[in-house]
């Protein structure tokens, strides 16, 4: 049965991107390209599935749809630099069933010019078709936020930029159907590099208040209130919070490779961002010292391994670094999350807390990484005999603060 939509990869952005059209009215067939794991619980896939939702393994049927979406994971290779195989791979699939009008648009993370010069002529070669000319080729960065109640598709503008005028237009008439809101770049690579500036913004401005929770423990100042006073300041300045690490799918760029020159406030961003595990687990050591107890031997339990609150979604979570490097300590280790049953460091099996109340009294420090809203901070930072909150949730001078 043709569809109006392929969504080509399904990870977390290729089922949202599957969830916001089958809720549009669109027919939606979902194509996998590897080994990806979406953020949706299984309650949300069965409510696709019941609207017209289908998963297909048959490439064949790439080639009965009027819009085609590759969404392909792309990872950090060994090098740093972005991997581009499973964008490959689903352009050369698609390519092989590409028909004339068809529309293809790119929302996988990429670098700027990959429309062009890497998926551009992986679908022409594959399918005798020239871009712009017999298919519509357009850019529109991914904005998916999970779990986030304010936002979604539909009232999330969204960014196209396509080969030709004509490109942009086609794909901006298929976006019109989910979005409120479209916004049109110059082309494909100014499309693209929207996401990098995005996903830099969000880099650097936790690193800086990242930063800013090492200074403030230092000059012992509560930094949370100092962002609560800050952000009332109606101008110039947007609130962003500590925390043990950034977690995500967003992988920060600084294009090095592509111009020769690095966004050095990036890079530096970077650094300080992969040392707050680090710092987390030296404060843990030292409240662990301060209160007559040393690091090995020690019960410690880590709240939330998530990297977002309530949802199941670990991709880039500090939890693991945090957990290994305890254990590299000599602390014995714990855990405790509402969404994820069991969990591993390296292949090794964490204990999880089944009485989390219980749990929380016998540990000699408990951790809060994550602020899953079923978590009674007020109640656990009672029961605990020392807790340190690397997220500022708990009730002030409950715990003691990153």
């Amino acid at each position: 049965m043709p569809a109006d939509l392929a969504v080509i990869g399904l990870g977390h952005l290729g089922l949202s991107l599957a969830q916001a059209a089958v809720a549009a009215g669109v027919s939606t067939l979902g194509y996998r390209t590897g080994p990806e794991a979406g953020s949706l619980t299984a309650a949300e896939l069965r409510r696709m599935l019941a609207r017209g939702f289908r998963p297909t393994a048959d490439p064949a049927e790439l080639g009965r749809v009027r819009t085609a979406v590759i969404c392909a994971p792309v990872q950090r290779g060994a090098d740093g630099a972005p991997d581009l195989s499973q964008v490959e791979a689903a352009a050369r699939t698609l390519a092989g069933r590409l028909r004339p009008h068809t529309t293809v648009v790119l929302e996988s993370p990429v670098p700027p010019g990959t429309t062009e010069r890497f998926l551009r002529p992986l679908l022409e070669e594959g399918s005798g078709l020239r871009a712009g000319r017999d298919f519509h080729l357009a850019s529109s960065p991914s904005r998916v936020d999970p779990g986030n109640r304010d936002f979604g598709a539909a009232n999330t503008p969204k960014v196209i930029g396509g080969l030709t005028p004509a490109c942009t237009e086609s794909a901006a008439t298929f976006y019109g159907r989910l979005t409120d809101k479209v916004v049109r770049a110059r082309g494909p690579r100014e499309a693209e590099t929207v996401q990098v500036l995005e996903t830099n913004y969000r880099q650097v401005n936790i690193a800086l208040v990242n930063e800013m929770a090492v200074l403030c423990h230092d000059l012992g100042v509560d930094l949370w209130d100092v962002v609560r006073c800050a952000e009332t300041k109606p101008f110039g300045f947007q609130a962003f919070r500590p925390g043990p690490g950034v977690g995500g799918h967003a992988v920060p760029q600084d294009l090095a490779g592509l111009t020769g020159r690095t966004l050095r406030m990036v890079e530096l961003a970077q650094q300080v961002n992969d040392t707050m595990p680090r710092y987390v687990v030296q404060r843990a050591a030292a409240l662990l010292n301060e209160h007559g107890k040393s690091g090995r031997g020690a019960r410690v339990l880590l709240l939330g391994v998530t990297y977002k609150p309530d949802l199941a979604d670990q991709q880039g979570s500090p939890a693991h670094e945090i957990a290994l490097r305890l254990m590299q300590l000599g602390a014995s280790v714990s855990y405790h999350d509402p969404y994820v049953p069991a969990w591993s460091v390296l292949d090794r099996p964490i204990p999880r807390a089944d009485s989390l109340y219980e749990a929380v009294a016998d540990t000699d420090l408990t951790i809060l990484l994550q602020q899953h809203r079923t978590y009674d901070l007020q109640g656990l930072s009672v029961k605990a005999q020392l807790m340190l909150d690397t997220r500022g949730a708990a009730p002030t001078g409950a715990a003691h603060r990153l």
